[in-house]
């Protein structure tokens, strides 16, 4: 473990695997079938529990707990799951679960910030990217796609959807999918309108950004039923990827997207 740099006062138990010029730092605890990639760094008084891996550059601040058991409650004791990817940032005492079955995998991207206090549930799968300010909080096998952002206080329903660009709101209660490149925001949560900003950031060109305004519109301001919508889309947008991945999520929701709108 070329560059390894342990604190005295750290709990590394001997199957864990430590990649290379990473630090762990005071009081922290690296458990049984943990893996980490290189140039990790751990603050202090962390704990890693396994079966887990996760990548090279990943910071972990003081007292996240990452690992753990599920707090399913059908959880029957086997070893269960986490992947995470590269370069993610976990502010202090996030929470992360891993799967409730072994057949099961709590996964989350790479390059996703998350501010102090949040938590991912068991099963969830989370996206490249992504912001989840403080306390942003998921339960159980919620999806977020790349690059959404997810407001302070956020509390998302199980089973539910977050799409790609989307952005939630402070304090947004989360129980119906939230569409792509859209914004949800208030208790129970409605459609504000569409993400241009971080679209624009992201390079969008200015014929997308039209597309995914109009098919907007014809979602929440044409007094469409969902399936209406949809055809509307494809009859009168002209087909490019975005709208395209915008139609299939919504297709593929088993909650239903959120139809309320400011």
């Amino acid at each position: 473990m070329d560059g390894v740099q342990i604190h005295p006062s750290a709990i590394i138990d001997p199957s864990a695997r430590i990649g290379d010029g990473t630090m762990i730092g005071p009081y922290c605890i690296v458990g049984a079938d943990v893996a980490l990639g290189e140039n990790c760094w751990l603050q202090n008084h962390i704990t890693l529990a396994g079966p887990m891996r996760a990548g090279r550059g990943n910071k972990f601040y003081a007292y996240c707990s990452i690992g753990q058991q599920t707090q399913d409650l059908k959880y029957a004791g086997e070893p269960t799951h986490l992947e995470i990817g590269d370069e993610n940032t976990f502010r202090e005492f996030c929470t992360v679960n891993r799967s409730t079955k072994s057949d099961g995998t709590t996964r989350i991207g790479s390059c996703g910030n998350f501010l102090a206090y949040s938590h991912i549930g068991h099963d969830c799968v989370v996206g490249d990217a992504v912001v989840f300010s403080n306390n942003g909080t998921l339960a159980g096998h919620v999806q977020v796609g790349d690059h959404a952002v997810m407001g302070g206080l956020t509390a998302v329903h199980q089973f539910c959807r977050i799409g790609r660009f989307a952005i939630t709101g402070g304090c947004s209660k989360i129980v119906q999918d939230v569409p792509p490149f859209m914004i949800a925001d208030g208790n129970p949560a409605e459609i504000r309108g569409i993400n241009i900003v971080g679209m624009e950031r992201a390079g969008f060109d200015a014929e997308t950004v039209k597309a995914i305004k109009e098919a907007f519109r014809l979602i929440y301001r044409a007094s469409l039923n969902t399936r209406q919508a949809i055809e509307a889309i494809r009859d009168q947008i002209a087909p490019r990827p975005e709208i395209t991945h915008l139609i299939e999520f919504i297709e593929q929701s088993e909650r239903g997207i959120i139809r309320r709108s400011a």
